[in-house]
């Protein structure tokens, strides 16, 4: 019986394949246009993501997992730490990280399998990009100072209510964390708390004005760093090697080499900053994968991140322009039709917004203008926020992503909890704003 049922499976799935090849719409000016779509962003998401956002938070996460002892990390963000804390600091922690959703990812995984509570690490997953300055005063400067400042706020407040459902529901599972909390013995301290945080502060460092996004304005203090971001991100560069010889035992030979190979690169290509970016990148991964002790086991580490997690993303990023393109462009889903439902302030208009932002990629600040778009289309304040909220902290590639490391059943609940929360404050907020 289980043969005949097993054989049957095998049938309906080939049967299903070859019928979905057999009536493959190659030829129609939407399938046609909606694949090269998916390849488009694919591209375009390889060549400003996953050098500039996906390298540092790999080895960032990397770092989380070799130089952070479990014992730290539970004791801050585990299920027995204070709770003001732990989810304090998850809640804010977009204001230092202005990353989309994907590039949180690394980073999130790093501090769960470290022993993070599920509450804490789901409210830092969700506020990464969630909480973004630059983006938040953008959302003010555009769409006004309204729906700016309820972005603002209904992004903590999200946080911090989602990661402690999330502890709530799998309360059981949480408690059994804690005790194992309670058995581990406390870690042998290598470096100081300031050593260590200097280190990572470095590569954050790295990360936020690598990607420092472009205003829209030429004048004040976002356009003057924003003009400065490779001089600002070489020094960090140029600190990060100075601790890692003086506190990480990397040979100083090895950090004089990439820091004098960078800075060639910069004066070779001065019009194209990723190129000394990629070179110190390239001369990193050398440099640690070759040296034995903790800084080959960093490298080991951050290298299992990016093997498990980036063909995730890349398929889901192809996935996702396919179905809705790029801004500005068609996918399979035609534009008018998401138009069509985010209009006014009802019910399934705030749903609509939150369950498509949801499914949607947003790359860093370029939700704010899709909204503006839309909002001129005649999308409602309460869909324009709900949006806000659900779009920037997930997306198909991070779902897929999510589930590698929660599992189903946390990843569905996570996701209904952000959706929900969004339909929510986005039908206040249409209402009081209508």
């Amino acid at each position: 019986m289980n043969v005949w049922k097993a054989e049957w499976k095998a049938f309906l799935t080939v049967a299903v394949v070859f019928l979905a090849c057999y009536y493959l719409p190659v030829g129609t000016a939407r399938f046609d246009n909606a694949v090269l779509e998916a390849f488009h962003l694919v591209k375009w998401y390889a060549q400003e993501h996953v050098l500039l956002c996906l390298v540092p938070a790999f080895f960032i996460a990397g770092a989380v997992g070799v130089f952070v002892s479990q014992t730290s990390v539970m004791k801050y963000l585990g299920p027995r730490a204070n709770k003001v804390i732990a989810y304090g600091v998850a809640a804010v922690s977009g204001t230092i990280l202005a990353v989309c959703s994907c590039t949180i990812l690394p980073l999130f995984s790093g501090i769960y399998r470290m022993g993070a509570g599920l509450g804490p690490a789901c409210a830092f997953l969700y506020s990464g990009p969630a909480i973004n300055i630059l983006a938040i005063v953008l959302t003010a400067r555009i769409l006004g100072f309204e729906p700016g400042v309820a972005r603002a706020a209904g992004a903590v407040f999200f946080s911090v209510i989602i990661g402690l459902l999330m502890h709530f529901i799998f309360r059981d599972e949480e408690e059994a964390k804690a005790a194992a909390q309670m058995a581990m013995p406390e870690p042998e301290v290598k470096r100081s708390l300031l050593q260590n945080g200097l280190y990572f502060a470095s590569m954050v460092g790295i990360l936020v004005f690598a990607n420092w996004g472009k205003p829209q304005g030429t004048e004040g203090l976002w356009a003057a760093i924003f003009g400065a971001k490779w001089m600002i991100t070489g020094i960090f560069y140029l600190a990060f090697s100075l601790i890692m010889v003086l506190w990480f035992e990397l040979k100083a030979w090895k950090a004089f080499i990439s820091v004098v190979a960078v800075s060639a690169a910069g004066f070779a290509y001065p019009d194209s900053p990723l190129i000394p970016f990629t070179v110190g990148s390239m001369a990193l991964t050398l440099f640690t994968s070759t040296q034995d002790g903790e800084l080959s086991d960093w490298f080991n580490v951050s290298w299992d991140f990016a093997k498990k997690i980036l063909p995730l993303l890349l398929f889901g990023v192809v996935i996702a322009g396919a179905l809705l393109g790029r801004v500005g462009h068609e996918g399979l889903i035609p534009s008018e039709w998401v138009a069509k439902a985010v209009g006014g302030n009802s019910l399934r208009a705030n749903f609509f917004a939150s369950f498509a932002g949801a499914f949607m990629y947003f790359a860093t600040l370029t939700e704010v203008p899709i909204v503006q778009g839309l909002v001129g289309s005649g999308m409602g304040n309460g869909p324009a926020l709900a949006l806000l909220l659900a779009g920037p902290a997930l997306s198909l590639p991070s779902m897929l992503v999510i589930r590698s490391v929660l599992g189903t059943k946390k990843t569905v609940v996570f996701v209904s909890l952000v959706i929900i929360m969004a339909t929510i404050c986005g039908m206040i907020f249409g209402t009081i704003y209508p």
